[in-house]
């Protein structure tokens, strides 16, 4: 796992290069081997000097997941993540000045290596990636990048670092000064061994063992840190809702160690952690963000049988928003789109959202004009049927209305390849009665993305009940192509993450016609960690758009249709007051010219607040619990899997990832507990909140959606 060897002039080489895995990680193995070979460095009298370096694309991406996923207990926490600490530790005391030669992406451990050598040295590519992004799964920097980055750059400078895991190309990393050295990848190695022999002597001691060290920018009882924490700590509660301890962990290890030595704020660091690795949050999002995402974006599930198929080009008909940004984002990805409309002014315009988004890139030095011409011209607006041929797929982004959807479909095939896909981008119309039109149901799915595409991460494919399995497999390699993270659905109305997530608002505007303060309403949906209070999210969607998708569905259900308690206060906002919200200036909230959005005073006439009012955690648990059973009704349905299910409610909606994602919920809160909740909720509040006998079943066996 360590290649070692050394050289006539006393150079040592530790090469990175953990064979039995796709990237050098950390983990028990390569921990120890990387230890036995800093001892024997550092022990050899013929050692003058270290290079640490890999053999691999990337120098070393982090810690390995599994270990950190197996912590039962604190003792476990410190076996795990104690080692690679002490290890560190020895290598920076050793005497022997360590370079770290940088040959590709170093995040987490991998950094912490680096940031742990006398020296930072790295090639000069703009695709590796430096950082420190524990956060975003929940844990913090374990081998000492707590301690040694503010130490190193100040501790305002490092808080973007470790508090939002932010990752920095080589030439960012120089200025912020957590490398001190950017070479051509040819020159890397000899820069660092010239490097050893020439300086290495005389920089084998870390400033912060060295007598009078002083932090840059101050520690935190100076005034300037002080007023820091204040700020920050005020802020992060503001954003996580005291939801997400990570942060709130890795803040309490440079408070508490950068006021101590470094020895003492290292052990601070590995407490912090074991707090961490043992939580069920920090379960949950490992769980979700890193294994079930990595599955998806994989395509663990694709049909195996199917041949990959490779796009070059493609075409999306309506160049409205949707089909607008679907255009500029394959073409991202390289791919030739036809964009077709009506008219050829509404092919311009939706070509022309692109390039505003791309001029955007330009101006913040983030694009190359020349690139940003040629990704422009792979768009091709027209308004010719015939310009079909030769794509691989077409995409229709038309209105939600069965009737023009349907005409798009004939005009389309006609045109189209005998081989290619046709694709739905509907959100609500089952994909089973719009491919009734078609003359090859099999090669017809659903694309449903999410509003702003350009900035969603999540594509639901969604499989009619005459899709095929290569269909749905080479839809799944589009996903790839274009970057996104598929689920694969069952076809049913609205799908599976707007018919989940819809339970968000309608559980919201439900306890509105209750009686329910609107502003108590509000604050929970905020306390929940849901990203847009509900209401305000009406108001972003329109009541508009929710109030036609009620008329739809009593209109294709006719005398099935049960009307649902939400539906009284559509139907007042819309019809009786004209308030659609934010796009006309007025919904549940007034949008003034000038300052804050703010409550309309007049929900208190339209629905009359009650006397008596819940509490805060009872509309919290409402409006979360009815999300989670939609999702638990789905997966019993056979219209999602567990992981999907997961997967899309934290990338579609924004559920919260501290819970592991809408069943991630369930499991946290315990499957028997859950079922308790609702059905008490269900006595109180009517039959929408009855558990599916599937998830009854499971709760009676102690079964969960995921293992422990």
């Amino acid at each position: 796992m360590i290649d070692y060897k050394t050289d006539a002039d006393g150079i040592a080489t530790l090469t990175w290069n953990v064979a039995d895995r796709p990237m050098n990680v950390l983990n028990a193995a390569s921990i120890a081997a990387f230890d036995a070979a800093v001892r024997r460095a550092v022990e050899d009298p013929g050692v003058k000097g270290v290079i640490v370096a890999s053999s691999r694309p990337e120098f070393v991406a982090g810690g390995d997941l599994d270990l950190i996923r197996g912590i039962r207990n604190a003792q476990e926490s410190f076996e795990a993540s104690g080692p690679v600490s002490a290890t560190l530790r020895a290598l920076e005391r050793s005497g022997k000045p360590f370079v770290a030669a940088i040959n590709g992406t170093a995040l987490g451990g991998g950094l912490e290596i680096c940031l742990a050598c006398h020296r930072r040295i790295v090639a000069d590519d703009p695709k590796i990636q430096l950082g420190l992004p524990e956060v975003t799964l929940g844990l913090l920097p374990a081998a000492g990048g707590t301690q040694r980055l503010p130490r190193m750059i100040g501790i305002k400078n490092a808080l973007p670092y470790l508090i939002e895991g932010r990752k920095v190309a080589p030439a960012a990393a120089l200025a912020a000064g957590i490398v001190d050295e950017v070479v051509p990848a040819a020159q890397l190695l000899q820069r660092a061994r010239s490097w050893l022999l020439a300086e290495g002597a005389q920089a084998a001691v870390k400033p912060w063992d060295m007598k009078g060290f002083r932090f840059p920018g101050g520690t935190p009882q100076t005034p300037g840190p002080t007023q820091l924490f204040f700020g920050v700590g005020g802020g992060l509660l503001a954003k996580t809702q005291g939801l997400y301890p990570a942060p709130e962990a890795i803040l309490a290890c440079i408070y508490d160690g950068c006021q101590v030595d470094i020895d003492t704020g290292l052990k601070i660091e590995q407490r912090q952690f074991a707090r961490l690795a043992t939580s069920m949050a920090t379960k949950n999002m490992i769980r979700t963000l890193f294994y079930a995402m990595g599955e998806a974006n994989r395509l663990a599930d694709r049909p195996k049988e199917v041949p990959v198929r490779r796009y070059k080009r493609i075409a999306v008909l309506g160049a409205g928003m949707m089909g607008a940004g679907l255009a500029y984002v394959a073409a991202q990805a390289g791919l030739d789109v036809v964009l077709l409309d009506v008219d050829q002014a509404a092919a311009e315009k939706g070509k022309a959202y692109g390039a505003k988004l791309m001029d955007a890139q330009v101006a913040k030095g983030r694009l190359d004009p020349a690139r940003r011409e040629t990704r422009l011209a792979r768009v091709h607006p027209t308004t010719d049927y015939a310009q079909l041929a030769g794509c691989e797929l077409v995409i229709e982004a038309v209105f939600e209305d069965r009737a023009v959807k349907a005409e798009v479909t004939r005009r389309a095939e006609a045109a189209m390849d005998a081989d290619a896909i046709l694709a739905s981008n509907t959100s609500t119309l089952p994909i089973t009665g719009l491919a009734e039109i078609s003359l090859r149901p099999e090669q017809f799915v659903g694309l449903h993305f999410f509003s702003p595409v350009e900035k969603m991460p999540l594509l639901e494919v969604i499989r009619g009940a005459r899709t095929s399995e290569a269909t749905i497999a080479q839809a799944l390699d589009f996903a790839k192509a274009i970057r996104k993270t598929p689920i694969v659905v069952n076809d049913c109305p609205s799908f599976y993450a707007n018919r989940a997530f819809a339970m968000f608002p309608y559980e919201a505007m439900t306890m509105l016609a209750e009686g329910v303060n609107p502003a108590l309403i509000e604050n929970a949906g905020r306390l929940a960690g849901m990203p847009m209070p509900p209401l305000a999210l009406i108001d972003e969607v329109s009541a508009e758009l929710l109030h036609k998708a009620m008329k739809q569905a009593r209109a294709d259900q006719g005398a099935r249709y049960r009307e649902q308690p939400q539906d009284r206060v559509l139907a007042a906002m819309v019809e009786k007051t004209g308030r659609l919200g934010r796009k006309v200036g007025q919904g549940f909230y007034d949008y003034p010219a000038q300052g804050a959005r703010r409550l309309w005073p007049g929900l208190a006439e339209l629905f009359p607040v009650a006397d008596q009012q819940p509490t805060v955690d009872e509309v919290r648990e409402r409006l979360m619990y009815a999300q989670s059973l939609e999702a638990a009704r789905c997966v019993a349905e056979g219209i999602v899997s567990p992981r999907d299910a997961d997967v899309g409610s934290i990338l579609g909606w924004g559920f919260p990832a501290v819970l592991g994602g809408a069943l991630g919920q369930i499991d946290t809160v315990g499957a028997a507990a859950f079922v308790q909740a609702c059905d008490r909720l269900a006595r109180l509040h009517g039959p929408r909140f009855e558990v599916p006998e599937a998830l009854r079943r499971m709760a009676a066996e102690g079964r969960r959606y995921h293992a422990a």
